[in-house]
């Protein structure tokens, strides 16, 4: 039992969030990459995700393991995100910084999807059963680039607030 559910129960609910998490963080990088801040999705990529890293820590083990490394780190880099997009609303360098702790952390739900494909996926586990042979390493080296080339991009074309619709009563 974890939390007053069964084990199966509480990976179910673990898996479906994190899954909510990737899927909308996906749309959020989407909109990064357009130049275009979707504070929805936003905000349920960055609840989601919080909520995958914390209930990663719930699961039973005997003793710390590198998917509790990949989840403090993610949730340093959701500190970053959240600050920046609510407590700083993304003014001067918080909107870079917004972009790159994103990216980071919806690559650590990506990276910890891998492993897990590659640890449940039969075909994937016959291919890399101790995750060590070059299949999974080849694997996790494109999602990587992919997220550095992603959020290079993001990072360029989310850099400038969008100018502001010009208003009869603004003035100008």
């Amino acid at each position: 039992m974890v939390f007053g559910m069964s084990l199966a129960t509480y990976t179910a609910a673990h898996v479906a969030i994190s899954l909510v998490g990737i899927g909308s963080g996906l749309v959020v990088l989407f909109g990064l990459l357009k130049g275009k801040n979707f504070r929805g999705w936003a905000g349920l990529f960055l609840a989601t995700t919080v909520a995958t890293s914390v209930t990663g820590f719930g699961f039973p083990v005997e003793h710390f393991l590198p998917s509790h490394g990949v989840g403090i780190l993610s949730l340093i880099a959701l500190v970053g995100a959240i600050a920046a997009l609510y407590r700083f609303r993304l003014a001067g360098g918080w909107r870079r910084t917004y972009v790159i702790c994103a990216v980071v952390a919806l690559y650590f739900n990506c990276f910890v999807l891998v492993v897990q494909s590659f640890e449940k996926v039969d075909a994937l586990k016959a291919l890399a059963p101790t995750q060590a042979e070059p299949p999974f390493a080849i694997a996790q080296l494109v999602v990587l680039a992919l997220f550095v080339f992603a959020g290079i991009q993001a990072a360029k074309r989310f850099r400038a607030e969008p100018p502001k619709a010009y208003s009869a009563y603004s003035g100008r």
